[in-house]
């Protein structure tokens, strides 16, 4: 699966949920930050999805912030579970369709359920969109009810405090 094709199916299931998005398009980058500045926004704006194993063929999507990580205590104590994990890179592709770093929940092979951290409402915030260098900027409240998120305090600061 191409950058073409995960870009495609990212920004069609952007356009199918109704949300009001703008695309932006930077290349590659090499870090979060680099992100950020390319895409005009802050670290902590930028919505990094990420891939959690809950069971054998079971996972889910974890939205957070740039400026945070997640808190596994937490996201165990919201899912009700003792065991989480996070899936090789392969694994991720073969669950979603999308290479690490242009995963998104938008388009995936599986809607997987979605958690997202509390500190997503009340901003704009740019998404990935299915390719390296491609992300949506929307509004974090609009995007929370577009993928029936569930919204909780699952992070920590990205220093692991």
């Amino acid at each position: 699966m191409g950058s073409v094709d995960g870009e495609r199916r990212a920004t069609a299931a952007l356009e199918a949920s109704g949300l009001d998005f703008v695309v932006t398009r930077h290349g590659r980058v090499g870090s979060l930050e680099e992100a950020a500045a390319a895409r005009g926004v802050t670290p902590a704006d930028v919505v990094k999805s990420l891939v959690v194993r809950r069971g054998d063929d079971d996972y889910l999507f974890v939205l957070v912030t740039g400026d945070r990580a997640i808190s596994w205590p937490k996201l165990r104590a919201l899912l009700g579970v003792s065991r989480l994990s996070l899936p090789d890179a392969g694994t991720a592709l073969d669950v979603t369709g999308y290479e690490r770093g242009t995963i998104t929940p938008f388009g995936s092979l599986t809607a997987w359920p979605v958690v997202a951290d509390e500190r997503v409402l009340g901003r704009r915030v740019s998404i990935g969109a299915g390719a390296h260098g491609v992300a949506a900027t929307v509004d974090g409240d609009a995007l929370v009810t577009a993928l029936d998120a569930t919204v909780a305090d699952v992070t920590q600061d990205a220093s692991g405090r």
